[in-house]
């Protein structure tokens, strides 16, 4: 097998984008443009592999070494067209020999499967340069293939100097060229600037090779698609959703269960178990990873995650979390980075959590806030809940053991640890460590003051229900209080019976 370099050309500015961020940088399923590019290049095993950037070349040049340290970037330090900027990459490359495959980075639908076919057409046909081809309806800007009587390409016309027979023809360049290295090097420096555009367009290579009797191929694919561009948000968004179509239909065949494909968004780096099921206005994003049996949605996003088999995820919003097998979260639970949830454990509704671990069947069930904190096995924490993580200056960890039962409305003010198997009362605010199997308790004894609604609100509908209930408008001794009602805390209801918010 010879060898084989790649040079992808990104050093566009792509004005129609209307943004300060490069065009080869815009993402569509999880990955930028240039970035598919690169993971269809790399199944190829190339020798090398260069790319060619110009403008917003810093911050090309490092997400393309953030994405392969092993490419190697070259600087087309004028923009003057696509056959300068081979130039530009087959200097940075060093090859003398075998093939090359030169392909722009605006192609985010382009597969390694096409590429590898694309190359073995170009070698097993011994051409000097092969172009791949697609037939599109509406052929205006793309540069049209003119062909031989045998079928060879003899030329490749930009729209632009096309001529009215040229520009009939709808089979078009699709910007991906392969050559023979020993060719492409002695046909570079023969081409000559346009003079309409003042470029040097690769295409041309065609024109010499027919010149010199070398062969020339033209592969044409069907799946169109691949070959297509993106040159303003239009063409972007309209990629994003055939991408996203094409992901979605490929894990509905892998026996995953997507009820409404049409609001359903999967990134290209997630991965789904069989029988996983998404219910709609689902979007798994980034490298989210999901289990067998597990059921996600309806509402839900998830970036980044990693949900276990058999777990139920319903109307929330989690990025950098574990959802252990067999979990529940949601609805209306907000998971932040940092988040691990155990087998078989909950995280209710109008949860928030942050950089907590909630051990295996631990559960917060409802509307509580769980920052900076480790919260063990079995244990569960009562409605209305405050980890107050944050003092203005550092965050600060809270720790409760296996087992613990904490009150409703309670805050935690850490550093602070409640032992295995201890308890809260409803309303506490812990400040320090509470010992395994004690019961804490801040709440005063409860004061009832009877006759205050008709003694201080007279008039009003508060005042007036009141006197219905106890059938006079001001008992003696109003507004007094009466005592203490010591069975808030003893006596015949203890507390934590009835307010963990379990």
């Amino acid at each position: 097998m010879s060898e084989l370099t790649v040079i992808v050309l990104a050093a566009g500015h792509g004005k129609r984008m209307k943004s300060k961020l490069p065009k080869v940088m815009h993402s569509i399923g999880g990955r930028s443009m240039v970035g598919h590019v690169l993971t269809a290049v790399q199944s190829l095993g190339a020798d090398r592999v260069v790319v060619v950037v110009g403008h917003g070349r810093d911050q090309v040049q490092a997400h393309v070494e953030q994405l392969d340290e092993r490419v190697v970037v070259a600087v087309q330090e004028e923009q003057l067209g696509t056959g300068h900027a081979a130039q530009v990459g087959m200097l940075a490359s060093g090859a003398t020999s075998g093939d090359v495959l030169v392909l722009t980075a605006d192609t985010p639908l382009l597969t390694g499967e096409t590429l590898g076919w694309f190359v073995e057409k170009h070698r097993s046909g011994k051409r000097a340069v092969s172009v791949l081809t697609a037939q599109v309806p509406a052929p205006y800007g793309y540069g049209r293939i003119v062909r031989a009587d045998g079928g060879d390409v003899r030329a490749i016309v930009e729209e632009k100097d096309a001529s009215d027979a040229e520009r009939a023809i709808d089979e078009i360049n699709s910007g991906i060229l392969a050559f023979d290295a020993a060719f492409l090097q002695t046909a570079l420096p023969r081409l000559e600037r346009s003079q309409v555009s003042g470029e040097y367009y690769l295409t041309d290579t065609v024109r010499l090779a027919v010149g010199d009797g070398a062969r020339t191929g033209g592969y044409l694919l069907e799946d169109r698609v691949q070959t297509e561009g993106a040159n303003d948000g239009v063409q972007l968004a309209a990629l994003g959703r055939e991408l996203n179509r094409r992901t979605v239909e490929r894990w509905m065949r892998e026996g995953v269960t997507v009820i409404d494909p049409a609001t359903t968004w999967i990134h290209v780096d997630v991965e789904l178990a069989r029988d996983v099921t998404i219910l709609p206005g689902v979007q798994l994003l980034g490298a989210t990873i999901v289990g067998e049996d597990a059921l996600i949605g309806p509402d839900t996003t998830l970036t980044d995650c990693e949900v276990g088999a058999g777990a139920h995820v319903v109307r929330t919003h989690a990025s950098l979390s574990v959802i252990g097998e067999g979990a529940d979260v949601g609805p209306f639970a907000h998971l932040r980075p940092g988040t691990i949830l155990g087998k078989g454990g909950k995280i209710g509704g109008f949860v928030e959590t942050k950089n907590a671990e909630i051990g295996d069947g631990a559960k917060v069930p409802h509307l509580s806030y769980v920052g900076d904190a480790v919260i063990g096995e079995g244990s569960n924490i009562g409605a209305g809940t405050i980890f107050a993580n944050y003092d203005g200056v550092k965050k600060h960890r809270t720790t409760v053991g296996k087992y613990a039962k904490t009150g409703s409305n309670n805050t935690f003010i850490p550093p602070v640890t409640i032992g295995d198997g201890a308890s809260t009362g409803g309303g506490t605010v812990v400040r320090d460590d509470v010992p395994p199997g004690a019961l804490a308790v801040s709440a005063g004894p409860l004061r009832v003051i009877e006759g205050w609604a008709q003694a201080k609100r007279p008039g009003t509908p508060q005042a007036e229900a009141a006197e219905a209930a106890t059938g006079s408008d001001a008992p003696a001794g109003a507004g007094q209080t009466y005592g203490e009602h010591e069975e808030s805390h003893t006596g015949g209801r203890r507390v934590g019976d009835a307010d963990t918010g379990a």
